[in-house]
């Protein structure tokens, strides 16, 4: 995507450069206020025209993003704080019950029979 979108700046640079070389000899009256008169080319008005289109939208369009990437990171943040676990106060820790007194030990060897309850 990056490699159409420079080509078309190229294509857009290149139809400026000559359209400002066709039309530079042609120099122009702009009336901006009564009294006020400004004297310039051809190619200068059409360069100052896009770029007062342009700048307005892009500064909006980078604004734009800068506040969406701002709530998405807050988003991903507050996702992660509701999945990760949360220690209940109410609930205590699992401890392992304490050993029965009354089962006999274990063999030491486990070929050996098992202790009667006679004996």
């Amino acid at each position: 995507m990056q490699i159409v979108r420079t080509i078309l700046w190229i294509l857009l640079l290149v139809g400026v450069i000559a359209f400002s070389f066709g039309n530079w000899d042609r120099q122009i009256d702009v009336r901006i206020w009564p009294g006020i008169v400004w004297d310039t080319r051809v190619p200068a008005l059409v360069i100052v025209s896009f770029l007062l289109g342009l700048l307005p939208m892009w500064i909006y369009h980078r604004g734009v993003r800068w506040r969406q990437g701002r709530r998405i990171t807050a988003l991903e943040t507050a996702t992660q704080k509701m999945a990760s676990p949360k220690p209940d106060a109410n609930i205590e820790p699992a401890r392992p019950y304490p050993p029965k007194k009354d089962v006999p030990p274990e063999p030491a060897n486990p070929v050996d029979p098992e202790p009667s309850e006679n004996s």
